[in-house]
């Protein structure tokens, strides 16, 4: 078996190839670049919780290092406080987002890529065509190194001038300049130590319609003022000259500081027509743009690999359909455009300036909820993603029952434990390319492992659980949110939940299961699955047996494809 050629080593292919190495497959990535990534303080990413948290399992040795998590969340209005939310803290309902410079996640992610036999990272790797057929896809790289690779799978990661997309001919509709902002990377004490804050229609001169200040660690600050999208040029000159007026505004005189990094971008909303042809995906900014309104473009595409990874490790190894191919870009496409809308949704409101509107009851307390939800992760414009209308959703049926998390829905990171006695977080046990069957038994974290495994409904379960049609692992929990004793609940292997049952329900576990997967395979084509899937073919030995994907010298094309040059982001 070839490996997956991901195209673009920023965060999110880098992601893509540990993401697919913990289930076995290799991959190749190429990078356009050197290999390495410049220091800029001030381009950062703000990470939720479930971000994080496949990061950690993936193995990001920097998120603890140097991402700082906001101790809490203010929002001013000219010179009054509209709203302060504490963040972090135990038994609170909000969670902290992670602020890391991008640089630190990608130098994290190559460190772990690093310890990896299954990745190759080749930098100096330009693409400039590809070719499909029922047995694989070929690209052509340019560059020093200039070869023809051979992959089961291809995805692009390769950014907002995607030439994967442009290759494939995909178009990228959407919305220009939706925002654009001014940034600054400093190094000073502020009032508010750990607290991010956003401040609206601040009152000194030139203060700007709006301007945040959200802290990175180790006393650096990053700040955003929100310009015209159409504007003048920003200078230098003219943007420490903010700088200084801002930091005045707030301290009440310019405090000493150190000015890191600045820089000015545009914020763009668009979407990929399509995210799948073929044997290629698109992902991350390849894929979609979104960023205005606190969204966040690195939180959706690391969504996206984790919503991806599974579904090729499993067309890899064992041949998948069509309906489980097809159904990443149905629920991701899904989420992001409606996170899209309803950034657009907001903006007239938010920036709409003035008018009857800003005087009305209750007016401006909506406009600070909408601000929230953005920034902090919450609603629609942040909230994890959820599938309820997802292809792979099992028929409803008598037997299903509802617990504290809708299915299609992410499930909470509960305690579990599993038959060998080890003890871990449901967490933990995600993104291993295995569906998790877990059964709600009060009272097994006091009884002797050895008496639960051989009693009640056990035994019954985990004949059904071993004789599911794919890969699943049985854990045990004390107690789930919303869940009755001997509730069975069934989790997709990127923790979002396909059902729960009432009891164990061995025919109902295994359609849903099936269901889960998308359906038996489709016949294969001599492409991945089949009998000797899952072992690449002309991998050397790497430290510890494993399989080192490597190139393969293949005929060129005879018609590689055109790029769509329609597809450019002025």
């Amino acid at each position: 078996m070839d490996p997956v050629i991901v195209v673009g080593a920023g965060p999110v292919g880098l992601a893509l190839s540990l993401a697919l190495a913990v289930q076995g497959v290799p991959s190749v990535v190429l990078d356009e670049g050197t290999g390495t990534d410049d220091p800029r303080p001030a381009r950062t990413a703000v990470l939720r919780p479930d971000t994080v948290a496949l990061l950690a399992r993936l193995g990001c040795t920097t998120l603890g290092d140097e991402g700082a998590r906001w101790a809490g969340w203010r929002l001013m209005r000219r010179k009054q406080l509209m709203r302060e939310l504490p963040l972090g803290r135990a038994g609170d309902d909000s969670p902290a987002p992670l602020h890391i410079p991008q640089h630190a996640l990608a130098r994290g992610l190559r460190a772990s890529i690093a310890e990896e036999g299954l990745i190759r990272v080749v930098p100096g790797s330009r693409l400039d065509a590809l070719e499909q057929d029922g047995h694989g896809i070929t690209a052509h790289t340019r560059g020093p190194g200039a070869t023809w690779w051979r992959g089961s799978h291809l995805v692009g990661c390769d950014g907002a001038r995607s030439t994967v997309r442009k290759l494939l001919g995909i178009r990228f509709p959407g919305r220009t300049a939706v925002e654009r902002h001014a940034v600054a990377a400093i190094r000073a004490e502020l009032p508010w130590p750990d607290e991010a804050l956003l401040h609206r229609r601040p009152p000194w001169p030139g203060g700007g319609e709006e301007v945040s200040a959200r802290p990175l660690g180790d006393g650096v600050w990053r700040l955003d003022w929100l310009l015209p999208a159409r504007g003048d040029l920003v200078t230098p000159d003219v943007l420490v000259s903010r700088l200084r007026d801002t930091l005045a505004g707030w301290c009440g005189e310019t405090p000493p500081y150190e000015l890191l990094d600045t820089g000015v971008y545009t914020l763009h909303h668009r979407l990929a027509r399509r995210w799948r042809a073929g044997r290629a995906f698109l992902a991350g900014d390849a894929a979609h743009l979104l960023g205005a309104v606190g969204t966040q473009g690195l939180d959706e595409g690391l969504r996206d690999i984790g919503n991806l990874a599974w579904k090729l490790g499993e067309d890899w190894h064992h041949g998948a359909s069509e309906t489980l191919l097809d159904s990443y870009q149905a629920e991701r496409r899904t989420a992001v455009a409606a996170r899209l809308r309803a950034a657009d949704q907001s903006l007239p409101i938010l920036r709409g300036g003035g008018g009857l509107r800003t005087y009305m009851p209750g007016a401006t307390r909506g406009h600070d909820a909408l601000l929230a939800d953005g920034h902090l992760g919450h609603g629609p414009l942040g909230a994890p993603p959820s599938y309820p209308h997802s292809p792979l959703a099992p028929p409803r049926t008598e037997t299903q029952t509802a617990v504290g998390t809708p299915p299609g829905a992410q499930v909470d990171d509960v305690r579990v434990t599993a038959p060998d006695g080890t003890t871990t977080r449901l967490g933990e046990r995600l993104g291993q390319g295995r569906l998790l069957v877990v059964l709600v038994a009060p009272g097994t974290g006091v009884w002797d492992r050895r008496h639960w495994l051989t009693a009640g409904v056990m035994p019954r379960l985990a004949e059904a659980v071993s004789a599911l049609p794919v890969r699943a692992e049985l854990l045990v929990t004390e107690a789930y949110p919303g869940a009755s004793a001997h509730s069975v609940l069934l989790v997709r292997p990127d923790g979002h939940l396909v059902t729960a049952f009432g009891g164990v329900r061995p025919g109902d576990l295994y359609a849903a299961a099936d269901a889960a997967r998308g359906g038996a395979p489709d016949a294969p084509s001599g492409g991945a699955g089949g009998p000797g899937a899952g072992r690449p073919s002309g991998g050397a030995k790497a430290p510890g047996g494993a399989d080192q994907p490597t190139a393969h010298t293949v005929p060129k094309p005879n018609a590689p494809v055109t790029p769509d040059r329609t597809a450019n982001i002025n």
